[in-house]
């Protein structure tokens, strides 16, 4: 689950709802399949509402120890169902939806403090980057290939094996129609909860 705001918490930008089913093929690897949902504040001709997105997802996770820094890889492929909005009544409506694909590539590096075989409590530092391209109808969203690229730089303190809390700076790029582009700088908090 993902909670995000507006600047100084005005109100709700978007709600994302994501389940998955998990195989442990190996330690090191994991395919998943999923579902989520996207509640989004949307605006169209001055009026803003909320209109959803469902999303199916399959993924790859790939992790490993490069010396001291645990990796991890995620390649994913969502099929995007995006609402197209209209305005009725001085009301922001759902006017059916438009399909689209993406192909998000993560990898985020996680270095612990304190030097320990298996990382099971203590300080640490995480460096990840995501970048996200559109594979196809590309005219159902920006009309290109790349869509945005997110940044993050945190610190964090792992409290159990499968619990981890951490704060950082997250600078998300996002390409939009023709020349525009919008450049968001996030101050994120997040709980990290391994079963």
């Amino acid at each position: 689950m993902q909670w995000r705001s507006s600047d100084e918490f005005k109100h709700t930008q978007t709600l994302l709802l994501r389940s998955g089913l998990n195989i442990h093929v190996t330690k090191k690897l994991t395919p998943t399949a999923g579902y989520a949902f996207i509640h989004n504040r949307r605006t169209a001709n001055g009026i803003i509402g909320y209109l959803p997105e469902h999303r199916i997802w399959e993924q790859l996770l790939f992790n490993h120890k490069l010396k001291n820094i645990f990796v991890s890889h995620r390649f994913r492929l969502e099929q995007r169902f995006i609402s197209k909005k209209v305005v009725q009544n001085n009301e922001l409506k759902r006017d059916g939806s438009v399909y689209a694909n993406r192909f998000p590539y993560f990898i985020r590096n996680l270095l612990p403090f304190k030097q320990q075989k298996t990382f099971s409590h203590g300080m640490f530092a995480a460096l990840q980057n995501e970048v996200i391209v559109n594979i196809g109808n590309t005219a159902n969203v920006n009309g290109k290939f790349f869509d945005q690229n997110r940044l993050y730089l945190a610190m964090g303190y792992r409290l159990h094996s499968s619990f981890d809390l951490e704060t950082g700076h997250l600078n998300q790029y996002i390409s939009g129609r023709n020349r525009a582009f919008r450049n968001n700088r996030v101050w994120q908090v997040a709980g990290y909860l391994r079963l």
